[in-house]
């Protein structure tokens, strides 16, 4: 079972959109008091949005329609790994 389906069965509110484009950028689960979401890591999410667009260009649409978006109890997180500050 790949993570997409293991959170369309768990809960498909987890899943941030509907395409799976993403889904190579989970690394994990988060648990906070509000509940489970979905964690990505913050650079594999630019790398795959460099895919269509400039860096900048990238940077910016994660700004605005990832970081930017509020989708409840279930909003996703995104993680700035350390080791990928070196």
């Amino acid at each position: 079972m790949n993570i997409r389906e293991f959170l369309a069965e768990s809960d498909p509110e987890l899943l941030f959109l509907s395409e799976n484009k993403y889904d190579e950028a989970i690394i994990g689960l988060c648990e906070s008091f509000k509940g489970i979401c979905v964690a990505y890591d913050l650079n594999k999410i630019i790398d795959i949005l460099k895919r269509d667009m400039s860096h900048d260009d990238a940077l910016e649409w994660y700004a605005y329609n990832m970081v930017g978006a509020y989708m409840g109890d279930h909003t996703p997180v995104f993680i700035s790994r350390m080791d990928d500050t070196k």
